[in-house]
């Protein structure tokens, strides 16, 4: 299958170069205690990028810090909006900081008590939404629009934007210059899918250095929009995603990034919350890292089988962010 791709490996060198002025790329780290779990050939390794390490826990920083240095002509003295369940909230708030931007954030009532406190840390402005009745209401993307007309701002898409899906993409980048600078070939790429903008930049990179490996998407069992619109071949909207990985309950894919998915992804596999909670278990008592649902998912799927690792290469995992509350960290990985 072929398209006509508005974001190209081009376009990811191009944000490559303006992410390192601000931050250092995220850790890929070997796993050796996943190798052994899968039971993979001694030949084989596993990896994890770990977006935690960015300096607002999350991979958002990516795209929000591209997608800011692209607009500055269009902002000039505009202030920018976005919706976000709270990690790009922390990134585009970042990016507001280092470019002198005022940064105005509409937020779920009920976001993690860290993705409010960093945002906030970075100087942006939140609003608040209540997303249990938002799938009735639209109340989010009412109060976007309010932001937009009221104070001129210039809103951002937390993921269906060719500049955001172009600096998450530099994740990806950076994976497969790392693993082919030493001589490691990727027979499996597995990644979260919410919106799209994190495996679509990913997905190009991967497949331009790659283009053996399988790209496999992961979503959470009661949010798996972007599995039913492979199988539907056409973007399917969900009336209300839920699950505790909050980081992945978009409605729908974003337009932009729903071409590139279905060239480059596939498959998508679903997790359970109790997966994902075990997971974020293991990756705490075998790494020491506590990680949020969303980011523990792409593990999850691993730890459980849900994806056939069987070929010749090495398998990148993507932990896509940190940010969870102690209390309610602590009461996932007990319960």
């Amino acid at each position: 299958m072929t398209f006509n791709s508005t974001v190209s490996i081009k376009d990811i060198h191009a944000a490559k170069k303006i992410l390192q002025r601000h931050i250092s790329p995220a850790p890929l780290i070997r796993s050796y205690a996943l190798e052994k779990v899968l039971s993979l050939a001694a030949d084989r390794r596993v990896w994890i990028k770990d977006y935690g390490w960015t300096p607002t826990g999350s991979f958002k920083l990516m795209g929000a810090l591209n997608w800011m240095a692209n607009h500055l002509e269009q902002l000039k003295d505009r202030p920018v909006t976005a919706t976000s369940s709270g990690n790009f909230a922390s990134g585009i708030a970042f990016a507001g900081m280092e470019y002198d931007k005022r940064v105005i954030i509409v937020m779920p009532e009920s976001a993690p008590k860290v993705k409010f406190e960093l945002t906030r840390s970075f100087g942006a402005e939140i609003r608040t939404y209540d997303i249990a009745t938002d799938h009735l209401t639209g109340l989010r993307d009412q109060m976007a629009r309010e932001i937009s007309e009221e104070e001129n701002a210039l809103q951002a898409s937390p993921y269906d934007d060719n500049d955001v899906i172009a600096g998450n993409g530099v994740g990806g980048l950076e994976i497969a210059e790392e693993l082919t600078s030493i001589g490691r070939k990727v027979s499996h790429f597995v990644c979260p899918v919410s919106g799209g903008g994190l495996m679509a930049g990913h997905a190009i990179a991967i497949a331009s250095h790659f283009p053996s490996a399988q790209i496999i998407g992961v979503e959470p069992e009661g949010a798996d929009d972007f599995r039913q619109s492979l199988r539907a071949n056409q973007r399917i909207r969900l009336a209300k995603p839920q699950s505790i990985c909050d980081g992945l309950l978009s409605y729908d894919v974003g337009v932009n990034n729903w071409p590139i998915l279905r060239s480059h992804v596939c498959d998508s596999v679903v997790v359970s919350d109790p997966q994902t909670q075990n997971a974020m278990r293991w990756i705490y008592h075998t790494h020491g890292l506590r990680t949020e649902p969303s980011g523990a998912i792409a593990i999850a799927a691993a730890l459980f089988r849900t994806i056939d690792f069987s070929g010749d290469g090495d398998v990148v995992l993507i932990l896509s962010g940190r940010n969870v509350d102690i209390d309610t960290f602590d009461h996932y990985i007990k319960e």
